[in-house]
Parts: structure tokens; C-alpha cells; sequence
């Protein structure tokens, strides 16, 4: 397919013109060549319908935290889908594998929870939690507290609050998003936000003032809710600098806003804690989990509540007469069971410890192999969970132009070498299974240098 840049709006610059037209063409190669097939997978590996294989650097979507082919978790699905395949968690029923479950998820909280309510994905627990919002709100008298605040960069999930929550132009442009009241403030990200010759200490101070100058110009007594995720995996994987969460606690309790930690993908030992909660030191009203939480084997999520939010929900449903939210396969028990056996796993081989242990492998490994690279900017991370951003200067930070996608052509030439990472702009995110070998990170870092060197040799030549 060939684009005319001739027949495009006159509107657009000469440099929108060019990145359309690119754009355009690489969706007609997408069209073409048509998606990657993969069949099999086996630990952190897996192979495609040509008998390739490749290093599953991605978790799949940050998900797969056991890897391919793990046994138990294929038996615990089969022996409850044979003892009990489905029952709901509706007009007072329940059954004994979400009963376990919500029981083995307070247990190892990383703050004191109440009750869990169980969802399908990371985006319909997010909705559900800014549904307990409003409905929180509502119970103790205070209906005007509607607004929620979440980061730019922020992904919070793809269902329409969610959405709205999320923090990305792909999430809004051409669905009529964000939702009014749903407001987005400065991403925390120091080496790509922080002014010229501004400290890690000064930028903290500068965000978190033009937060609480933000609250007090929508006015506190209209805010409901701080989103945020430990860690922004799919903004970036950054990292917020010391003191940031600190701070951002403080106001909230300043102006009585519950705080919701969003764990989708760094809960279950990712961060080497259980919870990334404990990593940054936070102390939620809510926490969303999900992917990790059954090794993705099957579709679920827990939203856990503390005894705050929950207390005032019951009071305020037997008001109503009525608790109006449901899903039919809320806390599904084949789900349930994959769930519970997943976190025996965690806590039998150890996993946030030992995931602890393989950080700096990753990590320093990383840094070692690309730090000193002309287009290496930053290298940031915790646990297995890892950002490595490209940029067309170091000195200063000079970002590549977007239409060069240049993380994209990376992610390309790691995916021909038997690696599959993502590309998040010009940052290339790694999120391996947490059964990785310390040998099989190392081929990691291998095969993202070799893809490295490749791309910035072809940019050398054009």
C-alpha cells in the first residue's frame, strides 16, 4: 500500500506529514506479513509455528510470572474444573476455592486488607475500584468527592474507567476519553522531566507542589482517589525517585483522598518483595492484582479492600438493600484454584527472594554490557523488571524523533535474534518469567546488545 502525501489534510506539518505517511506504511507491512504464530512454550522459551525459538522477555504481557508448562498449575485446573466448574459469588453463595483464596491473599498483604472482590483482568478490577470510590464517597456523606488523579504515562487497563485512568493519547484519541473528572498529572520520571540543572530532590519538591496546587484548584473536597503503580511498567518502566510516594502519601491523608496501588503487573515477587507495595513503602486504601496472580494460566483479578472502605460499603449497601455490582465469573473457582496453587508456587521456590538475588544480574549486567553506548540514555529498574531507553544524545538528553521508531526497529532485530522484548517508544522494557536461569539472562542481555548494535548501525548509514 502506498500513501501520497499529496492526498493528506493540508493541515498537517511537513514533519506530521512524513510520520503519518511512516505510520501508515507500517501498518500495510503489519497487514502483509501478518502476526508472529507462536505454538509452545516451555519455561522462559517459547517456539513459533516455523520451529523458531525465542527468549519470552516479556512475560508474554507482563504476565506469565512461572513460565510455560508448569505442571501444578495444569493439575490444579483440571481437578477443580472436574469437582466444581463453576459456581458464582452471588445472592449469598460462595464456594471453598475463592473462600482459600481471598484467605491466602489477606495472609500475605503487604498492608492490612479486609476483604477481596474478585474480577477477569487488571482493567475490570481498576473499574471496580473507581466504582468502590464513588460508592465509599457516597456511604460516609461526602457524593461531590468524584475526581480520580493518576500519572501521565500511567496504564491503568483498556475498559472505559480504566481507560480514562490510563494515562496514554492511545487509550483516549478516537474513543472520547478520558471520562470528565478523570485528571492526569506529571509523570515522575527525572531524567527525561527534570529542568536543566534541577536536582532528583528539586524535581520531587516541583511535582509533588504542582500536585497539591492541582488538588487545591479542583478543590480536595472533589477528589476521590490517587491511582498509582509502584513501578510504570507499560509507561516506561520508570521508576519515581526517592521521596516521591513519601510525599504523595502526605497529601493524600493531608486532604483525605484514598490512595489505590495498582499491582497488576508488580505484585507476586516481581520487585523481589511479594508486593511492590513493600518495595516503595506505601500504604494503600485498595490494591489491584491480576496477571502474576494465576501466572496468566487463566484470567483473573483480585481487588483487595481495607477494613475503611469495606466497613462503610456494608453499612451503606444494607441502607440500599442492595450490594449493585456483579460479574458472572467474579471469583470463578478453576480460576481460584490456579490462583491459590500459583502463590504456593511464589512461596515454595522463594521467588520475590530469589528474584531479589537475580536483580543486579539483570540489571547490572545490563548496565555493564550498554551503559558506556552512545545511544544508551538510562537503564533504570527493580526486581526483573527493566527499562532500557534510547536516545539520539546523551549529553544532553536529546530524545530520537518519534517517526524514527526507533525502540520499534530494536524490538525487530531482538525478535530475528530469538528475544522477544517491547518497545515502549524509545525505551525497550524486559519483564522476564521469575524462573529465569541467571544463563538465560545473561543470553537475554546478549541478544538485546546484538539488536542494539544492529539498529544504530543502520541509523549510522541513513
Amino acid at each position: 500500500m502506498q500513501t501520497d502525501p499529496s492526498q493528506l489534510p493540508n493541515s498537517l506539518e511537513a514533519r506530521d506529514r512524513r510520520a503519518l505517511v511512516h505510520g501508515l506504511t507500517n501498518l500495510a507491512q503489519h497487514l502483509t506479513v501478518g502476526p508472529k504464530i507462536i505454538e509452545s512454550g516451555q519455561g522462559v522459551w517459547v517456539t513459533d509455528n516455523e520451529g523458531k525459538t525465542y527468549i519470552e522477555g516479556m512475560s508474554g504481557l507482563w504476565c506469565i510470572s512461572l513460565g510455560y508448562g508448569q505442571e501444578r498449575l495444569i493439575t490444579a485446573c483440571e481437578q477443580q474444573m472436574r469437582k466444581l466448574a463453576y459456581y458464582h459469588l452471588t445472592n449469598h453463595k460462595a464456594h471453598p476455592a475463592a473462600i482459600e483464596l481471598a484467605d491466602k491473599l489477606l495472609a500475605i498483604a503487604p498492608v492490612p486488607m479486609s476483604h477481596v472482590w474478585f474480577a477477569n483482568s487488571g482493567s475490570e478490577s481498576a473499574d471496580c475500584a473507581a466504582r468502590l470510590c464513588w460508592y465509599y464517597w457516597n456511604a460516609v456523606g461526602k457524593p461531590q468527592k468524584r475526581k480520580f488523579l493518576s500519572h501521565d504515562k500511567a496504564y491503568h487497563g483498556n475498559t472505559v474507567a480504566s481507560a480514562s485512568l490510563t494515562g496514554t493519547a492511545y487509550a483516549h484519541d478516537g474513543f472520547n476519553l478520558p471520562l470528565d473528572g478523570f485528571l492526569h498529572v506529571a509523570t515522575p520520571h527525572y531524567i527525561a522531566a527534570a529542568k536543566s540543572g534541577e536536582s532528583e530532590q528539586q524535581f520531587v519538591g516541583r511535582l509533588l507542589a504542582d500536585l497539591e496546587t492541582r488538588i487545591l484548584d479542583e478543590g480536595p473536597e472533589t477528589i476521590a482517589a490517587f491511582f498509582t503503580e509502584p513501578v510504570m511498567a507499560a509507561g516506561g518502566v520508570i521508576v519515581p525517585p526517592q521521596g516521591y510516594f513519601a510525599g504523595v502519601q502526605k497529601i493524600m491523608k493531608k486532604y483525605d483522598i484514598l490512595l489505590v496501588v495498582d499491582e497488576v503487573v508488580t505484585a507476586f515477587g516481581r520487585t523481589g518483595e511479594m508486593f511492590g507495595t513493600t518495595r516503595m513503602a506505601l500504604m494503600p486504601d485498595m490494591i489491584i492484582t491480576a496477571k502474576g496472580l494465576t501466572s496468566a494460566y487463566i484470567p483473573m483479578s483480585a481487588l483487595l479492600l481495607n477494613a475503611r472502605v469495606f466497613d462503610a460499603m456494608v453499612d451503606y449497601s444494607d441502607m440500599l438493600g442492595i450490594f449493585g455490582l456483579t460479574l458472572t465469573y467474579s471469583g470463578h473457582p478453576v480460576a481460584a484454584a490456579v490462583a491459590s496453587e500459583a502463590i504456593a508456587i511464589y512461596e515454595d521456590l522463594s521467588l520475590a527472594d530469589r528474584t531479589k538475588t537475580l536483580e543486579p544480574v539483570l540489571l547490572d549486567g545490563l548496565r555493564q554490557r550498554l551503559a558506556s553506548h552512545p545511544n544508551v540514555g538510562d537503564i533504570r529498574g527493580v526486581g526483573l523488571l527493566a527499562g532500557v531507553q534510547l536516545v539520539a544524545r546523551r549529553d544532553p538528553f536529546t530524545p530520537f524523533d518519534p517517526a524514527a521508531r526507533f525502540g520499534a526497529k530494536i524490538a525487530t532485530f531482538a525478535e530475528a535474534n530469538g528475544l522477544i522484548v517491547r518497545a515502549i517508544g524509545d525505551t525497550i522494557a524486559i519483564c522476564p518469567p521469575l524462573v529465569i536461569t541467571e544463563a538465560e539472562i545473561g543470553l537475554l542481555i546478549e541478544r538485546l546488545s546484538c539488536a542494539i548494535e544492529l539498529a544504530t548501525a543502520e541509523l549510522s548509514t541513513c
